[in-house]
């Protein structure tokens, strides 16, 4: 099916081909400039802290956990901000030869802006340099398994959550220390404090979690029940060669196709946290944190809670100027208790992007999602390849494509400018042949002026569509008490097949973002069979994967018996940045 009522001219196709081959020329050299010379910057710390390497914390089970203690001279005492991860505490610029050398990953994910750090940073960590200085203590733990910690690492696990209960009943206990404990860190380090603040240790007074997954098969393994086979093989031998790990993690997720008991026993009960929060959702991060970080927002008990959203690159939004200060904000309010004007700080920081990775406007929200959104439906009408933002069509239509190559397209002109803010829902109506089981990706995309317009995505790249999501048809049996209409959950404990002839209604959910529209602006929706990007460093998303659909002929129903629409919240445009 064409994406629109008149098919593109040869001098259309070739231009759109050009400025395609164009992208992927500036992202391959980004690439290539990055791994040679890393946009990362190696400061060196003040002479006077005080550093302690490998001090040993023995946990409840006799196991000993080692930890690096920087903190400020004098004997204190000092508010703690503590991070604890799998990956080697001892990686740090300060231990390579050159005491300035960046971490492999800095040179494998570039980011769109440069990142400042010193010597004793660990990768995803606080910086120690930075909170010293503020008048904190800080300790960075390698957890049971990692680096030079006895024992073996079970990821994810409740034996993981008790080790780090007692590192942080251990450092707010020392003599040194003001009893007040606050856990800070992006990715695994955001993770592990999840499970770990639900058990209510009782010197934790605050957790910071940027960026990290809350359901590890709904967030990140498999995806509407799409697996996930790129970076979780990545990550699973990058972690086995720096750990001694119990599992496998992509070993798990070809074990598991449902979400079972191994998958909810790693799972934090987000409504038992109840400390403060400040947790970072990144509209950028979409195969990898975003979901489970606006849900930890959106579920966890704690009475006070704020978030603080960016589609900027994961590791240069964490170490900017503004994410530092408000991290300290918070921990200053909350640990220290300073009268900083942070008890009356708005919930939400809401970033807006046009495209690429800088916000066009930044602004106070009351609650995720913003309560004044329009809430709409844009009709799918296969009849024509539209999105028809007035009306359900009436005739009844169909779109078919085979999987996993084929496709269908829907394009919707933006009739005045506008933000589109929040999570998103496709609804369809999907019949199959030649199989009982098709595997959908959705993906929305931004054109202007005949040009895709591009964002910042997960690992480092820079030509990211919208928003996208995926879906089994087979696992479309919804979890009631957890969906919402924007945001469908999915129960994914079982398989309903497809018989032959039988159209299913089927919901997608997709992931959250904040998009300013104008006015002749076009979005475009595809459906298809497989990811939307090789897996590549310098054509795709390297290291992103994901196992294809099945082969099969999938048609959509439009119009008609059979309701069809992408629902989205939008609202007039907004100017202003928060100060």
């Amino acid at each position: 099916m064409s994406l629109s009522s008149d098919p593109p001219s040869l001098r259309e196709t070739l231009r759109k081909s050009g400025a395609q081959a164009l992208r992927t020329v500036a992202r391959s050299l980004r690439f290539i400039g990055n791994a040679i010379r890393p946009g990362i910057e190696v400061v060196p710390a003040t002479a006077d802290i005080h550093i302690v390497w490998d001090a040993p914390v023995t946990v409840r089970d006799g196991t000993v956990l080692r930890v690096n203690i920087f903190r400020p001279p004098g004997d204190g005492p000092f508010p703690v901000i503590l991070s604890a991860h799998p990956y080697g505490k001892d990686k740090i610029p300060a231990k390579t030869r050159s005491e300035r050398g960046a971490p492999v990953q800095a040179r494998l994910l570039p980011q769109p802006r440069p990142i400042r750090i010193s010597q004793y940073t660990s990768w995803e960590a606080p910086d120690p340099a930075v909170w010293v200085k503020e008048g904190y203590a800080v300790i960075n733990a390698d957890l049971r398994g990692g680096g030079t910690s006895e024992g073996m690492g079970d990821l994810f696990s409740d034996g993981e959550a008790e080790d780090y209960y007692d590192l942080i009943e251990w450092a707010g206990t020392q003599p040194w220390s003001s009893g007040k404990v606050g856990l800070d860190g992006v990715s695994y380090l955001a993770i592990s404090q999840y499970k770990v603040a639900a058990l209510y240790p009782p010197h934790l007074a605050a957790i910071c979690p940027w960026e990290g997954l809350s359901d590890l098969y709904r967030d990140f393994a498999r995806p509407g029940g799409v697996r996930e086979e790129g970076f979780s093989q990545l990550w699973s031998w990058l972690t086995g060669k720096e750990a001694r790990v119990r599992t496998s993690l992509y070993q798990a997720i070809l074990d598991h196709p449902h979400r079972d008991d191994w998958y909810k026993a790693r799972t934090p009960r987000l409504e038992d946290i109840q400390v403060p929060i400040l947790v970072c959702g990144s509209f950028s991060d979409h195969l990898l944190h975003t979901r489970g970080s606006f849900e930890v927002f959106r579920r966890a008990g704690s009475a006070q809670k704020w978030l603080y959203t960016h589609r900027d690159g994961k590791w240069c939004a964490y170490y900017s100027e503004e994410a530092t200060r408000t991290r300290i904000r918070f921990f200053d309010h909350v640990l220290k208790g300073t009268a900083n004007g942070w008890a009356t700080q708005p919930a939400v920081r809401l970033a807006l992007t046009e495209t690429g990775a800088n916000p066009v406007a930044v602004l106070p929200e009351l609650a995720w999602p913003p309560p004044d959104l329009q809430w709409r439906k844009l009709w799918l009408d296969a009849a024509s390849g539209t999105l028809q933002g007035e009306q359900e069509p009436a005739v009844a239509a169909t779109a078919s494509f085979q999987t996993p190559q084929g496709r269908v397209g829907f394009v919707w002109t933006v009739p005045e400018d506008m933000d589109m803010i929040g999570e998103m829902a496709l609804y369809l109506h999907v019949d199959v042949e030649g199989a009982d089981d098709v595997s959908l990706f959705a993906g929305l995309r931004k054109f202007r002026a005949g040009a895709e317009v591009v964002f910042e995505g997960s690992y480092g790249f820079s030509g990211d569509m919208v928003s996208k999501g995926w879906q089994r048809v087979a696992q479309r049996e919804l979890d009631p008490v957890l969906s919402s209409p924007a945001q469908p959950v999915h129960r994914h404990e079982r398989d309903e097949p497809l018989r032959p002839g039988e159209v299913v209604p089927v919901v997608m959910a997709m992931r959250p973002h904040a998009t300013r529209l104008r006015q002749g602006n076009q979005l475009q929706l595809d459906i298809q069979g497989h990811w939307f990007y090789p897996r590549s460093v310098f054509r795709g998303q390297f290291p992103a994967a994901y196992q294809p659909s099945n082969k099969a002929l999938c048609t959509l129903h439009t119009g008609g018996l059979y309701s069809a629409y992408l629902l989205v919240g939008t609202r007039p445009v907004k100017e202003g940045f928060m100060r």
